[in-house]
């Protein structure tokens, strides 16, 4: 398997995987999941006064297009199935990865949650659908490859930051988290 999209070495996602992520977001109705949490990112933005945000597997950047903060912020985007937002980012104030953890190939989930941790200078807002997707891949697997409930998911992510804020959803749930040696307030 060839891999692709490495951070330290440790591989993000096969490049087999990223092509088939490449042919799923040329669907216009593939990643509109961030729209429905731009209030949430915004006051989170406006309540810790954000200038930096990092939104992780952008697809349309459709997260950018729908907050609304009070102040100016920068916003940056990856995404390896996009080509135009695949380099690899550097460390941002916020990181808000919507509706990505689920879709990770299972075997690299750990590399892309240490990822996150590097890049999460202060808070990650991070949604996991813990159930099947609508979509299913080109051989036949629901898109969401991991449909875990979250007392298998916060273990993993409380590994690398700290709880600030649990919510369930119907689907799933959402997290607002803080590298742990970051002033939030």
């Amino acid at each position: 398997m060839v891999m692709v999209m490495t951070y330290s070495g440790n591989p993000l996602i096969s490049e087999a995987y990223r092509l088939e992520q490449q042919r799923l977001h040329e669907n216009p109705n593939y990643g509109v999941a961030s729209v429905q949490f731009a209030p949430l990112v915004t006051a989170f933005i406006n309540q810790f006064g954000v200038r930096r945000v990092l939104d992780y597997g952008a697809g349309k950047g459709r997260l950018a297009q729908n907050i609304r903060p009070d102040h100016e912020i920068s916003m940056t985007f990856y995404d390896p199935a996009v080509p135009a937002w695949s380099t690899l980012p550097g460390p941002h104030e916020m990181v808000a990865c919507i509706d990505v953890l689920e879709h990770i190939e299972p075997d690299l989930l750990d590399n892309v949650l240490d990822h996150l941790a590097v890049l999460t200078e202060r808070l990650g807002f991070f949604t996991v659908h813990t159930g099947p997707a609508v979509k299913t891949l080109s051989d036949g697997r629901n898109a969401h490859l991991i449909q875990m409930p979250p007392s298998w998911w916060l273990p993993k992510i409380l590994d690398r930051f700290e709880l600030v804020t649990f919510q369930r959803t119907g689907a799933g749930f959402w997290v607002l988290v803080a590298n742990r040696g970051a002033q939030i307030s």
